[in-house]
C-alpha cells in the first residue's frame, strides 16, 4: 500500500491508522486535572477514553476544515492531474511535458519540478511503468517526500519555561498579518493561556489601532504605541508581560521589505532587546506569506531568511487559491516549516499545519 493510500484510510477511518495515531496523540498529552482524585487509579482510563474520543472528534473537525480549504486548489491542479491520466494509454515525454506544465502551473516552482519530474522518470525505468494510472499514487508519494525530504518537522510553537513565550511575526504588509495574530492569539486563550498582543508596527497608519481592535475581540491584553520607536514599544511592552504574568506574547512589527537594510537593524533592535527581556530571547519567529501571491510569497520568504532568523511559516488566504502547491516550494526554496495555513475568514480556519491532512484534503478527489 502506497503512503496515499494509508494516509487515505487514516483520515476516512477505515482503518486501524486513525486510532494509532489518537491513542500516540493522547499519550503524549497531560491529563488535564478535572477534579478527580488522582490516587483513584481506575479513573484514569475513562479519562484517556474520554480525551480519545474528543481527539477524534478534533482532528475530524480539522479534516473538513482543510477539505473545505483546497477545494480551489483541488479543483485547479488536482484535477488536471487526473485529466491528465485519462488523456494518456502509456508514459510518453509528451506525458511528462504536460505533467511538468501543471506542476509549474501550481507554483511549486521551476527547480523543484525539474527535480521531482527526474526523480519520477527514474522510478518510471527502474520499476518499468508504462500506465499513467499506476502513476497516480507515486506522484502523490513523491510530492510527500519533497516536503518532508528524510526530515523531522515540527509544527508545534515551542514554549518558554522560564517566563513568557514571545513569538515575534513578520511579513510585508498586506498578508494577512494582524489577522494571523488575533487568530493565534484566540487559539491560544482557548487553551487557557494569558495572551499579550504588542503592536511594534508603529509607522504604518492606523497599525497599532487595528491590532488593538483584534485584543479587544478576542479579550487580549494590549500594548502599543503609536509614532514610537518599535524596540522601546516592545521593552515597555515585555516589561508588562513580566509583571502581569502573561503566558503568551505576540509582537507584530512593520513590513518593509522595500529597505531591506533598515528593516534588518530593526528586527536586529527588536531581538536585542527580547533577548535582554527574556531568558532565552523569542521563542519563535513566524512569517507570515499570503498563498495568493504565488512565486512573489516565495521571494518574500528568501528575502526575509536574508535578514533575520525564521522559525516557521504562516501561509494565509490558502484557500482562496488554485495553486496549493506553494507549501511545497517553500518548504523546498527555504528549507523553513510551515506552521500554520490559513483556509477562510473565521478563527477556527487557522490550522496547524499537518503535511498528512494536507496532502489528504489536496489529492483525495485522485483516487
Amino acid at each position: 500500500m502506497g503512503l496515499f493510500s494509508k494516509i487515505k484510510n487514516m483520515f476516512k477511518g477505515s482503518h486501524e491508522e486513525v486510532e494509532e495515531k489518537v491513542v500516540e496523540e493522547v499519550k503524549n498529552e497531560e491529563v488535564e486535572d478535572d477534579g478527580l482524585n488522582p490516587l483513584a487509579i481506575d479513573q484514569e482510563e475513562p479519562i484517556v477514553e474520554e480525551k480519545k474520543e474528543a481527539k477524534k472528534e478534533k482532528v475530524k473537525e480539522s479534516v473538513k476544515v482543510y477539505e473545505k480549504g483546497l477545494t480551489k486548489s483541488r479543483q485547479g491542479f488536482v484535477s488536471k492531474l487526473a485529466n491528465l491520466t485519462n488523456k494518456y494509454s502509456k508514459i510518453t515525454d509528451e506525458y511528462f511535458d504536460e505533467l511538468e506544465e501543471i506542476l509549474i502551473m501550481a507554483d511549486i516552482g521551476v527547480n523543484t519540478v525539474m527535480d521531482f519530474i527526474d526523480r519520477l522518470r527514474d522510478r518510471v525505468n527502474k520499476e518499468h511503468i508504462t500506465d499513467p494510472s499506476e502513476l497516480k499514487e507515486i506522484i502523490v508519494d513523491e510530492l510527500f517526500i519533497i516536503y518532508v525530504n528524510d526530515e523531522v518537522l515540527s509544527n508545534k510553537i515551542n514554549f518558554n519555561d522560564n517566563g513568557p513565550t514571545v513569538i515575534l511575526f513578520i511579513g510585508v504588509n498586506g498578508v494577512g498579518k494582524t489577522t494571523t495574530i488575533a487568530k493565534l492569539a484566540n487559539k491560544f486563550i482557548d487553551e487557557k493561556k494569558k495572551v499579550l498582543m504588542v503592536g511594534a508596527d508603529t509607522f504604518r497608519a492606523g497599525a497599532v489601532e487595528q491590532l488593538k481592535e483584534w485584543a479587544d475581540k478576542v479579550k487580549a491584553g494590549f500594548y502599543g504605541k503609536e509614532e514610537s520607536d518599535p524596540a522601546s514599544v516592545v521593552y515597555d511592552g515585555l516589561e508588562l508581560a513580566k509583571k502581569e504574568n502573561y503566558d503568551v506574547v505576540l509582537i507584530d512589527t512593520a513590513g518593509r521589505l522595500q529597505n531591506k537594510v533598515n528593516l534588518m537593524k530593526e528586527l536586529e533592535k527588536i531581538n536585542k532587546v527580547i533577548d535582554g527581556q527574556i531568558d532565552g530571547g523569542a521563542t519563535e519567529t513566524l512569517l507570515v506569506i499570503d498563498a495568493t501571491t504565488g512565486q512573489n510569497g516565495i521571494s518574500q520568504a528568501q528575502a526575509f531568511k536574508e535578514i533575520t532568523n525564521i522559525t516557521g511559516i504562516v501561509l494565509t488566504k490558502l484557500d482562496g487559491t488554485a495553486k496549493g502547491g506553494i507549501v511545497l516550494a517553500i518548504k523546498e526554496c527555504v528549507n523553513i516549516p510551515v506552521k500554520y495555513i490559513g483556509l477562510g475568514e473565521t478563527k477556527d480556519d487557522l490550522q496547524v499545519f499537518d503535511i498528512e491532512k494536507y496532502i489528504y484534503g489536496l489529492f483525495k478527489d485522485m483516487m
